[in-house]
C-alpha cells in the first residue's frame, strides 16, 4: 500500500487530481496545502486545507507524499517551483497514470506526473517529472517529453520526437516525427509542426473563416451540402 498523499493546490487541478488518485489508484488523499498566503479558508473537497509552512509538522514527508496539481500558469514556471519547493521540503512526489490507457512495460516516467485517460504511448517513450498530460493524445514510439511540460488533449506526437522543458502543447496540435521542440516553447491549439523549434519560440495554426447566416458564402455553402 503506498503512502497517504497531500496535495499542492486549492482549485479545479487539485479537486481533478484528488478524484483520479481516490478512484483509480492506491492512494488516500488527506489533505490539501497551498501557500500560507493563499490559505483563506479551512477545508478544501471535504479535507483539511493547510498552510504549506505547517504541513511537514502535520503530514511528515516520511509518513505522506505530496502531488503539486497546478496547470500551466507562467509557461508551467508556477508548477516547477512548487514542485522543487515540495522537494526540498523532503517530500517523495506521487504520480498517476490513469489504467485506462494504452502503454508498454518500457515506458519511463518521472515523478509527479498527472497523465488523465485514453492515451496510446507507443513503447520506448520517456517522459520526464512534473509533467501533465490531458486526455486522448499519441504519443509516439521512441518520443522523449521534457520536465515541467503541459500536453492538451488530442495532440499527436509522431515517433522519435524529442521535447524539451516547460513546454505547452495545445489541443490537436500535431508534430512531425523527428522534430526537436526546445524548452518554453508554445505550441497553439491545431497547430501543424514540421520542423525543429528553438527555445521560446511560437507555433501557431491558421484560423477558421466563420461567415455569419446572412453572408453569401455562409448561404452559398449550406446550399450545396444541405440543399438549404
Amino acid at each position: 500500500m503506498s503512502k497517504p498523499l497531500v496535495i499542492f493546490g486549492s482549485a479545479e487541478i487539485a479537486a481533478l487530481a484528488k478524484f483520479y488518485f481516490q478512484h483509480d489508484s492506491d492512494r488516500d488523499v488527506v489533505a490539501f496545502t497551498v501557500d500560507d498566503e493563499f490559505v483563506d479558508k479551512d477545508s478544501f473537497q471535504g479535507l483539511p486545507l493547510v498552510p504549506f509552512s505547517e504541513v511537514t509538522k502535520l503530514y511528515p514527508p516520511d509518513k505522506y507524499n505530496m502531488h503539486v496539481a497546478l496547470s500551466y500558469t507562467k509557461l508551467n514556471q508556477l508548477r516547477k517551483d512548487k514542485y522543487e519547493q515540495a522537494k526540498l521540503a523532503g517530500y517523495t512526489l506521487a504520480s498517476y497514470v490513469c489504467s485506462k490507457s494504452v502503454t508498454w512495460q518500457d515506458l519511463v516516467i518521472g515523478d509527479n506526473c498527472f497523465i488523465l485517460e485514453n492515451q496510446t504511448i507507443q513503447p520506448s517513450v520517456r517522459i520526464g517529472s512534473n509533467v501533465m498530460i490531458w486526455s486522448g493524445n499519441h504519443l509516439g514510439h521512441g518520443s522523449e517529453i521534457g520536465d515541467h511540460t503541459y500536453i492538451a488533449s488530442h495532440v499527436v506526437i509522431s515517433g522519435h520526437c524529442k521535447i524539451g522543458e516547460c513546454n505547452f502543447l495545445g489541443v490537436n496540435s500535431t508534430l512531425r516525427d523527428f522534430c526537436n521542440i526546445g524548452d518554453s516553447c508554445f505550441i497553439a491549439m491545431g497547430a501543424s509542426v514540421g520542423r525543429d523549434m528553438p527555445n521560446g519560440s511560437v507555433a501557431l495554426a491558421s484560423q477558421a473563416d466563420v461567415f455569419t447566416e446572412d453572408d453569401r458564402r455562409a448561404k452559398a455553402l449550406k446550399k450545396l451540402y444541405f440543399k438549404m
